[in-house]
């Protein structure tokens, strides 16, 4: 019982004191001088790299949106892609210093993962795509049916509760370690449902050979709050994350955005000189200068324009703000005042 106990005592202190390892994250980053940022594989919208390995996407953006806040140039970041499976450990093993690639925010992995959310930069959830040809109007019609799914995923829990729930039989459940071998079985017809995100389906969908012949259900089956997420125990850097995406929202709300920003240094509103550093000093007890917030702004854009770039209707995804719209504006991302 004695050893017992001195294991037990051995595990706890070493749980706790793990965090510690990377309590100085920004000094970190600053010596190597860019943001090392854990992103999707490849979704359009998301996180993309084109042929010459350039990425973007709204995680992407938001990559970008660090390293402007820290090093006053966007570019200062390299991107690691990571799978669902390979997410979680990258990060806590510091291979990355954020994980900016779509990842639902639930209980257990805010708390039992040693990991911290900083927000919900999309809210989203669980949709399915058919082939058209099929006919299937609803997801009620699809017991029994052959449902191609990601492995250590959300996706895979909700489908399980959504079958549950209205009597349904998910026995012919398809399940794959990487979201590419999910959408290549899907196309191969070696399955008749494709289900994730109802954002990466219309990302997806946008790479096939002919969109226009696969369906996205009307039904979403869950909630999918998507962000970036840190290591716990370091106060300092989960800040400066957490007010980077607070930034981006708060400059949409007031107005300011990539093409105005140097116009609304002169602004006589209190607010609009907070957020830009010119009124007051937000950035030196997180590590930064005042003007950390400009930075972003000039060189990122609101969140609205980093939205409308990548996903928002004009785009090949062409998804409505909806519930990311702003508070003030029908939606529900909000974010607190800088003051």
């Amino acid at each position: 019982m004695k050893n017992k106990l001195l294991t037990l005592a051995v595990a706890t202190a070493t749980a706790v004191a793990a965090p510690a390892a990377f309590a100085d994250t920004l000094d970190d980053v600053i010596e190597r001088g860019y943001v090392q940022c854990g992103v999707t594989l490849g979704v359009p919208g998301f996180s993309m790299p084109d042929e010459n390995n350039n990425w973007s996407g709204l995680e992407v953006d938001y990559c970008r949106a660090l390293a402007a806040a820290i090093f006053d140039d966007p570019d200062a970041v390299r991107y690691t892609g990571l799978t669902s499976q390979a997410r979680f450990e990258s990060l806590g093993n510091g291979n990355v210093d954020v994980l900016s690639r779509t990842t639902t925010w639930t209980m257990t992995r805010d708390t039992d993962l040693g990991l911290t959310f900083v927000g919900t930069m999309f809210y989203d959830g669980q949709g399915f795509l058919v082939k058209a040809a099929d006919g299937i109007s609803s997801a009620l019609e699809l017991s029994g049916a052959a449902v191609c799914i990601e492995a250590g995923t959300t996706t895979e829990l909700n489908a399980a509760d959504y079958f549950a729930a209205n009597g349904m039989d998910l026995s012919n459940a398809v399940i794959f370690v990487t979201r590419d071998e999910v959408t290549q079985a899907y196309l191969d017809g070696r399955c008749d449902v494709y289900t994730t995100d109802a954002s990466a389906i219309a990302a997806e969908r946008t790479q096939f050979p002919d969109p226009s012949a696969h369906v996205i259900l009307p039904e979403i089956i869950s909630k999918e709050p998507l962000g970036p997420v840190v290591r716990s125990g370091d106060t300092r850097w989960f800040n400066i994350t957490r007010w980077t995406y607070f930034a981006l929202l708060n400059a949409e709300e007031l107005g300011v955005t990539q093409a105005n920003v140097d116009e609304m240094l002169g602004s006589d509103n209190p607010e609009i000189k907070r957020l830009l550093g010119v009124e007051g000093d937000f950035g030196s007890p997180i590590g930064l200068s005042a003007d950390w917030a400009y930075r972003i702004i000039k060189h990122i854009g609101n969140y609205g324009e980093a939205y409308d770039r990548h996903v928002g209707p004009n785009t090949p995804l062409g998804i409505p703000r909806g519930i990311n719209a702003l508070w003030s504006q029908g939606g529900i991302q909000y974010a607190p005042p800088i003051r």
